[in-house]
Order: structure tokens, then sequence, then C-alpha cells
């Protein structure tokens, strides 16, 4: 079993930055690929980001490309989400996922889920 948390979430205005982090207890995610994913009042939860197990590969949703960055620290069991240059449609709640094999997008592939974190950008 892998157990996640995120963190870093919080109220903040358009334009600002926040780090999310998501640290993995029970099993190593070394050998795991990783994703970011959010949920906003109404909506379907949608794929924001992922990493494969190594880092070597990423890949973002078009709505965050060029804004958002995932990377992860193995050592450390933890995965990161920095958000730049927020904007209020990026308020949602924020869930960080881990699965077998490689990166992926769909929220069905990830095996084990945070609990999430919640982001509020302001206009």
């Amino acid at each position: 079993q892998v157990q996640l948390v995120e963190s870093g979430g919080g109220l903040v205005q358009a334009g600002d930055s926040l780090r999310l982090s998501c640290a993995a207890s029970g099993r190593t995610v070394s050998s795991y690929a990783m994703g970011w994913f959010r949920q906003a009042p109404g909506k379907e939860r949608e794929f924001v980001a992922t990493i494969s197990w190594s880092g070597g590969r990423t890949y973002y949703a078009d709505s965050v490309k060029g804004r958002f960055t995932i990377s992860r620290d193995n050592a450390k069991n933890t995965v990161y989400l920095q958000m730049n240059s927020l904007k209020p449609e990026d308020t949602a709640v924020y869930y960080c996922a881990a699965k077998f094999g490689g990166a992926g997008w769909g929220p069905s592939e990830y095996a084990y889920w945070g609990q999430g974190t919640q982001v509020t950008v302001s206009s």
C-alpha cells in the first residue's frame, strides 16, 4: 500500500505562485509514475501533469503547459507541482496519485490517491 498526502494549497491572487507537495509513505514510490489531477466544483476530475518513475518524462494538460512544472525527489519519496502565473480557473482541489508502469493521463490508471489540497485563486 502507498499513502499519499498533499500539502501546499491555499488562497492566492491571480498571477501568484504555489508549490504543492505530495509525500508518500508505506512503500517507496520510486518505481511508480506519479500524476497530479484537479477537480473543481461541479466538474469531473481532470488531468494536470504526470511524471515517469525516473523523472525523465513529463506531460502536461494544455491548460497548464508553460505555467506548471511537475518534479520528483525519489530520495525524499516526494512529488511536487510548481504552479506559476495562477489563474482563477486553476481553482480546484488538487490530488496526487501513483500508478504502476509509465506516465499516464487517465484517472482510472492510478492505483493510489491522496486526499487532496485546496487551491483557490482570486481575481
